[in-house]
């Protein structure tokens, strides 16, 4: 795994969400008081973007059909052993990177 520039951290301030895509794949990075956070980009449910969602504390929540996901740990917040990949993020400078396979 290898950590990848996928935006600025003034593209995501704080208490937002931004979809962003790497690699044919789509993530949400969640900017939750100033903590970053990752999560894969597509709902369990059906398919919809999660980064194009809301951000409620933690919870991050797909504009489709309102299902949502705990931004730390992916997990759904009705169904816990339903989640979403998660991954880890590191800031250097203004750059917010994850680590994804």
């Amino acid at each position: 795994m290898a950590f990848v520039k996928v935006a600025g951290v003034s593209e995501i301030p704080p208490d937002s969400m931004r979809e962003v895509a790497c690699n044919g794949d789509y993530y949400a990075i969640c900017n939750v008081g100033g903590e970053m956070y990752a999560l894969h980009g597509v709902c369990l449910h059906r398919g919809g973007p999660l980064g194009q969602g809301a951000l409620h504390g933690h919870h991050v929540v797909c504009p489709w059909h309102a299902w949502e996901f705990d931004c730390r740990t992916g997990a759904n917040e009705f169904n816990p052993v339903e989640k979403v990949a998660t991954y880890a993020v590191k800031v250097e400078g203004d750059d917010v990177m994850i680590d994804i396979p």
